[in-house]
């Protein structure tokens, strides 16, 4: 709103379903609609543990499943005449020995790729959050990892400047202001 989105296009908890492509709707945490144009769109997602693992994986099949479906929906027309939309992905992630330890890979058939060994969860992350901004399945990401003592507080860390929320905020600002700059606004 700070930068001239109307607070009535910004959507939370309501009015959130898009529709996709390989099912009829996906419903996001943050929607931002002007004039009938997608705007913005984020999933924001935390992982607390004591299973990371399992969720890991959970993770990654959704953050990539939803931006498939988001962008498949757009290619075919489902939003209309609006210009491309922004998209990002928010994780906070526990810090907590579960996290952050590395993990040993099962290797039964082939080998994994380099980057995943030896690695924590919260790398893996941290891997995952950078691959889907550099693949382009969301125009940015944010990475953040907390203590639950301390978090409550507002205490964490931010394992990557690319994957920071200032990045990440002004990655959709300067997506918003581009917007309403064309819209004469």
């Amino acid at each position: 709103m700070e930068h001239g989105v109307p607070e009535g296009s910004i959507f939370r908890k309501r009015r959130v379903e898009l529709p996709g492509f390989f099912r009829p709707t996906k419903e996001w945490d943050l929607l931002v609609m002007v004039e009938g144009n997608l705007l913005a769109s984020v999933e924001f997602k935390s992982q607390v543990g004591p299973s990371f693992g399992n969720n890991f994986n959970n993770r990654t099949e959704e953050a990539l499943g939803s931006a498939t479906d988001l962008w498949t929906a757009y290619r075919e027309g489902a939003f209309l005449e609006s210009a491309r939309p922004w998209l990002g992905y928010f994780i906070l992630l526990e810090e907590a020995p579960g996290s952050t330890r590395p993990v040993a890979v099962k290797e039964p058939h082939f080998k994994v790729f380099e980057e995943f060994r030896k690695t924590s969860y919260a790398r893996r992350y941290e891997l995952f959050c950078h691959k889907l901004v550099r693949e382009r399945f969301y125009d940015a990401a944010c990475l953040i990892l907390s203590e639950p003592k301390r978090g409550i507080k507002g205490a964490h860390r931010e394992p990557s400047a690319e994957l920071a929320f200032s990045s990440f905020v002004a990655s959709v600002i300067g997506k918003t202001q581009a917007f309403l700059k064309i819209r004469g606004r």
